[in-house]
């Protein structure tokens, strides 16, 4: 089989690798349908990552079951499902409470799309081994397009995760988001839709602010603190700047998630931030957790994230397109 290989700053090309095989009952041989980059890809195409090339890239698709292990019975063959972008069991101690990216039966940080916590391949590969198939694989519920839910391993369902509970606790609030990619852009859908009063959508980037307008939220440029103006914040820009400023911005006791891989060193106004009384969290996403409320939003028709995919592309595209600029490119298997 190819697997796409991150090369160098921009360059990504196809590698030839063994077929994955089956290497225990309790596992899934699946082959990509619609693979999408993350936000952070565009971070480490663009040579800001921490980890040096060659690896296999992509840890967001919808793929096609083709082989499971005789224990495997939460899919089959021929089933469309999510693959989470973090390895895990589902049943040690941290994954039974949730905490599916901090799993202690494999190695720390074990994911798809960069060899830290071991090599598991990518999701931009022909085939995929996985690992925990039953704790793993969501099906993909029917009706749903595997085109616009391509980015459900990670940044559609990190975005639910990011806003959808806290307007659970604090329904009609007023949203912050800064951001510079998709999931800020799901983010403002998902907070419109659940009810917030007002969602505010900060990027430098002309067609992403008329794509958050369009899903109701107002837009700026840049953002100008605004003292106790927003209840909830989302940081996804990956810039400590922007993340003081975000917090800046926040009402006494408002809550900041901040999703933005932040590579590179900052300082966040620690006294503002404890005068107000700001709640902040700067983390990976448990995705798996969230994976099933995610797809169950995006079936009630209440959201449109496949507003979000600025272009399709061809499977075999991969080494051409994957390093240009684009805010979400799904590319399809012709044979998915």
């Amino acid at each position: 089989m190819r697997e796409l290989t991150y090369a160098a700053k921009r360059t990504v090309e196809w590698r030839e690798a063994p077929d994955p095989k089956l290497r225990s009952d309790g596992e899934a041989i699946v082959a990509p349908v619609a693979a999408t980059s993350c936000d952070v890809d565009s971070a480490i195409l663009a040579g800001h990552g921490f980890v040096d090339p060659p690896f296999a890239l992509g840890h967001e698709c919808v793929a096609r079951v083709l082989e499971t292990g005789d224990a495997v019975t939460a899919v089959g063959p021929g089933d469309l499902v999510v693959v989470p972008w973090s390895i895990n069991c589902g049943t040690c101690e941290r994954c039974r409470a949730g905490l599916t990216a901090h799993c202690t039966a494999v190695p720390y940080m074990a994911m798809y799309g960069a060899p830290i916590g071991g090599d598991w391949g990518g999701l931009f590969s022909d085939l995929v081994r996985v690992p925990y198939a039953d704790a793993m694989l969501v099906p993909l519920p029917a009706g749903l397009d595997p085109v616009a839910m391509a980015s459900a391993s990670d940044n559609w369902s990190l975005a639910w995760r990011l806003i959808a509970p806290h307007l659970r606790t604090r329904p009609g609030a007023r949203v912050l988001v800064v951001a510079r990619g998709s999931i800020g852009l799901y983010v403002c859908d998902i907070a419109r839709a659940l009810g917030a009063s007002e969602v505010l959508y900060v990027d430098p980037d002309p067609e992403h602010r008329t794509l958050a307008r369009a899903f109701g939220a107002a837009t700026a440029e840049a953002l100008d603190p605004i003292p106790q103006g927003y209840d909830i914040a989302v940081e996804a820009t990956g810039r400590v700047d922007q993340l003081g400023l975000t917090v800046k911005s926040l009402s006494p006791e408002g809550i900041c998630e901040s999703a933005g891989n932040h590579f590179r060193p900052g300082e966040l106004p620690l006294l503002d931030m404890y005068l107000t009384g700001v709640t902040l969290r700067v983390a990976r996403d448990n995705v798996r957790a969230h994976i099933p409320d995610a797809l169950e939003l995006a079936a009630s028709g209440k959201v449109a994230p496949e507003k979000v995919v600025s272009h399709v592309f061809d499977w075999e595209d991969l080494p051409t397109a994957l390093p240009e600029k684009h805010l979400k490119p799904v590319f399809v298997r012709a044979d998915g």
